[in-house]
């Protein structure tokens, strides 16, 4: 293939790349100072060597970044650093492809034009009978914004955090210790 100076070349390097180990990228950035960054996520519904688990894993990230090194160096892409790494819990939605597979989730989205003196909006993201719709809850009732893909400068997953898995194990296992101990709700038997 030879040299690989040009943005699509090397961009399409790294997606091969990443699609022959069932990985999506997100993203890449490119810094003047040499770093090459690649945010990858799993696909649904694929089996993966670095085990089953629904986000990106750091074996995920050695295993996208030792093929990444090894191509990148036989394409001859220059670079001087190169981190890969998940695209986070507000995973950016690029492609009209990720719209429809984080459809019914919660987004915010940045408009390149405001409507209504707004570019900014959160709400669930649905397909729309012509493109997209976010619904709006909470503002004035249930409304909702029609937009198509074209009209977004930027979309991102909302985080979703759950803290009360852990801590539901954490209040199981005091329950078992105070049992063990005698400790009945609080009161000594």
């Amino acid at each position: 293939m030879g040299t690989t100076q040009g943005t699509t070349t090397w961009h399409s390097v790294i997606e091969r790349t990443l699609t022959g180990l069932d990985y999506e990228l997100v993203d890449v950035e490119r810094s003047a100072a040499g770093l090459l960054r690649v945010f990858i996520d799993r696909m649904p519904g694929r089996s993966y060597p670095t085990g089953e688990a629904e986000f990106v894993t750091v074996e995920d990230c050695e295993r996208a970044t030792r093929q990444l090194q090894y191509v990148l160096d036989v394409e001859a892409v220059p670079y001087a650093r190169l981190e890969v790494s998940s695209p986070g819990l507000d995973r950016p939605l690029k492609r009209p492809a990720d719209y429809e597979r984080f459809a019914g989730q919660e987004v915010n989205i940045t408009l390149k034009e405001a409507f209504k003196g707004r570019k900014n909006y959160r709400g669930q993201l649905l397909a729309g009978t012509e493109g997209w719709r976010l619904a709006l809850a909470g503002e004035k009732g249930e409304q909702a914004l029609d937009f198509s893909f074209e009209e977004v400068r930027e979309a991102r997953l909302v985080p979703v955090i759950d803290f009360k898995g852990r801590a539901g194990k954490a209040t199981g296992a005091m329950q078992a210790a105070d049992t063990d101990r005698g400790v009945d709700g609080g009161q000594t038997r």
